[in-house]
């Protein structure tokens, strides 16, 4: 089988890092830190940095952290990359998810290797709780991630890395 054209897909994950960068500009430029701004009952803007992995985790480090999470964006961003190349013509479902994955590490990374954290601004509340912020980029990661575990179950209906036509 082909190898699946990887430019489209790169075209993908370039568009996640730019809508993501898009609006981390536009949350950093009309919320002040810190604040929420009720969007619907349960749905605020709130901007916030975050040093850390997901939800806040290691964001107490000394600064190690920073640097540790851009290796790990730079390492599984190769290797999705990897990945990608290894798809066959005709699959769409998991190399769709490895771009969001991809779109989403690398503009979070953007924003670690600049700024030293990273722009969150979207918040889920229920009653008197909410679940930590994020962003564009982390959400692009979870549905991405979901699509490829979904894959893992599913029966195949496509054609994927390594298949072979006799």
């Amino acid at each position: 089988m082909q190898p699946v054209r990887t430019w489209p897909w790169l075209l993908l994950a370039a568009a996640v890092v730019g809508i993501d960068q898009a609006s981390k500009s536009l949350a950093t430029a009309a919320l002040a830190y810190g604040v929420p701004l009720a969007v619907l009952p349960g749905f605020n803007f709130t901007l916030l940095h975050n040093t850390g992995a997901a939800f806040s985790m290691f964001a107490d480090g000394s600064g190690w952290q920073r640097w540790v999470f851009i290796g790990i964006a730079v390492g599984v961003s190769g290797w999705i990359y990897l990945m990608l190349r290894q798809a066959t013509a005709g699959a769409r479902w998991v190399p769709l998810a490895l771009a969001m994955v991809l779109g989403g590490a690398l503009g979070n990374c953007w924003d670690r290797a600049l700024l030293g954290y990273v722009i969150d601004f979207v918040q889920l509340c229920y009653e008197t709780s909410c679940f930590p912020a994020f962003n564009i980029a982390d959400s692009a990661i979870s549905v991405g991630a979901a699509m490829i575990i979904i894959d893992m179950f599913r029966p195949s209906r496509e054609p994927t890395a390594g298949a072979h036509v006799e």
